[in-house]
C-alpha cells in the first residue's frame, strides 16, 4: 500500500472476489453480482461498506476520468487503507469468527457432556 495505493486497491478487489467465492459460496459472475448474492447476510457495518472495495478496485484497474477536471481518477493512500480495513473485517466474518465460535461450542459441549447433559446442536 505504501508503494502503490492503486495496486493495493486492485489486489484488495481480487482478494474480495476470491473470499466470496471460496468462503461465502457465491456463484461466479462479475464482482457486483457476487456482492449482491451476499449483501443481505452481512452484518450492518459490512453491508454498507463491502462495495467500497469494488469501486476503489475499479478506479485502480480502469482509467476512469473525472468529468470536472478531465484527470484520471486515482486511488489515494487513505482509500486503499480503507479497502484493507473492510477486507480484514470480511476475513473476520467469514473465517476467524466462525472458527472461534466453533471452538467455544466444542468447549461448552464438553462441559455439558461431563455433567451428563446433552450437547448443543451445532
Amino acid at each position: 500500500m505504501s508503494i502503490s495505493p492503486k495496486a493495493s486497491a486492485a489486489l484488495s478487489r481480487r482478494c474480495l472476489q476470491r473470499l466470496l467465492r471460496e468462503k461465502a459460496g457465491v456463484r461466479h459472475g462479475d464482482l457486483a453480482k457476487e456482492i449482491e448474492q451476499i449483501i443481505k447476510s452481512l452484518p450492518h457495518g459490512l453491508k454498507e461498506n463491502v462495495d467500497v472495495i469494488r469501486h476503489y478496485g475499479n478506479f485502480a484497474a480502469h482509467p476512469n476520468i473525472n468529468r470536472v477536471t478531465g484527470e484520471i481518477v486515482d486511488v489515494e493512500s487513505g482509500e486503499a487503507e480503507w479497502t484493507l480495513e473492510i477486507l480484514l473485517s470480511l476475513f473476520d466474518h467469514y473465517i476467524t469468527k466462525p472458527a472461534e465460535y466453533a471452538e467455544r461450542r466444542k468447549q461448552l459441549n464438553s462441559k455439558l457432556e461431563n455433567q451428563g447433559k446433552r450437547p448443543m446442536k451445532c
